[in-house]
């Protein structure tokens, strides 16, 4: 009975050194990050040096634009949205392409983003203007229907 409380103690006492561990790397990896937060998540983390999700936006910069009256291109996006993993390497440098300043919003990140801007699902690119959402475009699609949104909406 003793040897299975001792083993009992050490396989716990791992269990808690992981998750310190784990913890501490996860604070490491997220310095400097462009999202403001102490912790990412791990999806997050993975792609914090990819080119594709360089032009962050946070929600209080977007907030900012708004409520001054600006324009953007916001994608918004999840690291973990199977969708969002195949439309982003076409979206993202076909909107650098055509010149337009397409900013990406994590909703991973920014959980409360989905009900402050009314997003039913990801990925979705919304299109501000003058502070108000004028257009928005939903879901996955081919390069094309992208282009023709965007050149609609220029």
């Amino acid at each position: 009975m003793k040897k299975i409380i001792i083993f009992g103690s050490i396989v716990v006492a791992l269990f808690i050194l992981l998750a310190v561990v784990t913890n501490m790397n996860n604070k490491q990896q997220a310095v400097g990050n462009p999202y403001g937060k102490d912790t990412l998540h791990p999806e997050t983390i993975k792609q914090l040096d990819d080119p594709i999700y360089q032009n962050q936006i946070v929600p209080n910069q977007l907030d900012e634009v708004l409520h001054n009256g600006g324009s953007a291109f916001v994608y918004f996006y999840s690291p973990t949205c199977s969708h969002c993993k195949t439309t982003s390497p076409v979206v993202v440098p076909l909107a650098k392409e055509m010149g337009i300043n397409l900013q990406l919003l994590n909703l991973l990140e920014f959980e409360f983003g989905w009900d402050q801007y009314q997003i039913e699902g990801t990925p979705t690119i919304v299109h501000f203007e003058n502070g108000a959402e004028v257009s928005r475009i939903e879901g996955g699609f081919e390069a094309d229907v992208f282009e023709q949104w965007f050149n609609e909406n220029k």
